[in-house]
């Protein structure tokens, strides 16, 4: 039985008896010698690669995804038949990691500093004496009241490094409950907990149902020296809201690991917005534990345990 291992990151996974691996280009088509193969590894495949996978492998019956997202996968159109498991989980430390470092820079006013580095200006606004609380403004995680919308793995990493800091953590979930001892609010909930929310983040996967959730009356809801921090899908904001927010001071500052489209256009104003950090969906791009994950799965399919993160599909 052969699986096939994209050139796109450095693999090793200890194998089940009876599977070899091949590793092949992840962003051409499938040659045809290794039409044979039963299960396939995808990270940053092309277009024409899945098309291929799904066209030309009629002996494929399980793909790993090493993206926490499976869309490009699904839209490839494979027969119903093929299990797919997504790579959810393996990018929870260093998300949260990006997401903790985007919000201490807003909170700490990093972008203010570099303004200020760049006009050779020793800020006193910035530095010297300050009050912890100052009016209007969030300058420490001490106490700040932090909201995670999609409240997965990732988020349960983030929270306690959050805690930690001495931020008032909750989350934003399906259904409401407790997770890991952070209390987690129902979605239906949300609004009503906007108006006491100093820091916003959005961890939510896209689909339908999170297209465009933080829209205006999500901004408008907020506090004016609220922040919001998104981590997620870029089509989980509505960027012409948030960009009106920012320049109408309605909300503290914001920061971007994702945007819809991406790249972002160089010629999209977002790029101009007051306050505002863009990164270049640099949060995740490294799987961490993706050998230990093929492994159990390539066992899990031939019948030892059940397959980790398999995507539904209808």
């Amino acid at each position: 039985m052969k699986i096939l291992l994209p050139d796109t990151m450095p693999l090793d996974p200890c194998l089940p008896d009876g599977w070899e691996a091949v590793v092949l280009d992840a962003r051409a088509p499938i040659p045809a010698e290794h039409h044979d193969a039963e299960a396939l590894v995808v990270w940053g495949a092309s277009r024409a690669h899945l098309a291929s996978a799904a066209e030309d492998l009629p002996r494929l019956r399980f793909i790993q995804s090493l993206a926490a997202g499976v869309e490009g996968i699904l839209a490839a159109g494979f027969r119903p038949d093929v299990r797919i498991t997504s790579g959810s989980g393996l990018h929870s430390s260093t998300v949260a990691e990006h997401a903790l470092a985007l919000t201490l820079a807003l909170v700490r006013r990093l972008p203010q500093s570099l303004a200020a580095q760049q006009r050779h200006e020793w800020s006193r606004e910035l530095g010297g004496l300050q009050p912890l609380h100052p009016e209007g403004e969030l300058t420490t995680l001490l106490d700040a009241r932090v909201l995670i919308w999609g409240f997965g793995e990732i988020g349960r990493t983030l929270a306690p490094l959050l805690q930690q800091l001495g931020a008032q953590v909750r989350g934003v979930a399906r259904s409401a409950g407790e997770r890991d001892g952070f209390e987690v609010l129902a979605q239906d909930d949300v609004a009503a907990a906007l108006g006491e929310t100093d820091v916003l983040i959005d961890i939510l996967p896209a689909d339908d149902h999170t297209a465009g959730a933080i829209d205006a009356a999500v901004l408008d809801a907020l506090p004016d020296h609220a922040l919001v921090v998104n981590v997620g899908r870029g089509t989980t904001v509505d960027q012409e809201a948030l960009l009106a927010a920012l320049r109408e001071g309605r909300i503290g500052g914001a920061a971007l690991d994702v945007t819809d489209p991406e790249p972002l256009p160089a010629e999209d104003p977002l790029w101009e917005a007051p306050r505002l950090i863009l990164t270049p969906h640099a949060a995740g791009g490294r799987p961490v534990g993706a050998d230990e994950r093929i492994a159990h799965n390539l066992r899990a399919l031939d019948g030892d345990g059940d397959l980790v993160h398999e995507v539904a599909r209808d």
